[in-house]
């Protein structure tokens, strides 16, 4: 569905510069391959461009839920299935009602973007669907030695999408709603 943001993911390679990020080999890529049969039974591939950006989603601290007591600690099945691999690498002692486990993949990569879309809304609550859309793609900054069909307009850019957010009218919604603007 074109309307919705896809999002890939990005190892930062334990570094604060964006230069030496690369895209996981495990993020998606486009285009997409899904499409519609008309009415004669003929198949049309939408080949749209996925990712729409990428994010931050390899080897990140977040929280692990737990069945918990301050006495008896349960892990959640993942972080108690491969605890070796998603807690043990954190190295700190994990303390009641803050646990912490590392994740990667593009289900961490998405929170970052769902988090920035309410950060914006909150700036802005006029934004329409798609110009929180725009606004993500167009504050991105892309990736070095990455093409478009393996980052999409680039990486999440939380400082330059909310300079944008906060630009724009506050009333968008409610005046596309009400006719006074046209809409695209």
């Amino acid at each position: 569905d074109p309307t919705v943001i896809t999002v890939g993911s990005v190892n930062s390679h334990g570094t604060v510069a964006r230069s030496d990020d690369t895209v996981n080999n495990f993020s998606s890529r486009g285009p997409t391959r899904g499409g519609w049969t008309d009415v004669y039974g003929v198949r049309h591939v939408d080949n749209l461009v996925k990712p729409d950006l990428v994010a931050p989603g390899n080897k990140i601290a977040a929280v692990a839920a737990t069945k918990a007591s301050s006495t008896a600690t349960t892990w959640n099945l993942l972080a108690a299935t491969y605890y070796d691999q998603l807690v043990t690498p954190l190295n700190h002692t994990q303390i009641y009602k803050e646990t912490q486990m590392m994740l990667s993949g593009t289900s961490i990569a998405a929170p970052a973007v769902a988090g920035t879309v309410a950060l914006m809304l909150q700036a802005n609550p006029g934004l329409t669907p798609p110009l929180v859309k725009a606004i993500l793609q167009y504050s991105a900054q892309p990736l070095p030695n990455h093409s478009l069909l393996q980052q999409g307009a680039g990486q999440l850019n939380v400082s330059g999408a909310m300079a944008l957010a906060t630009a724009l009218r506050t009333d968008i919604a409610s005046a596309v709603q009400a006719r006074t603007i046209k809409a695209g």
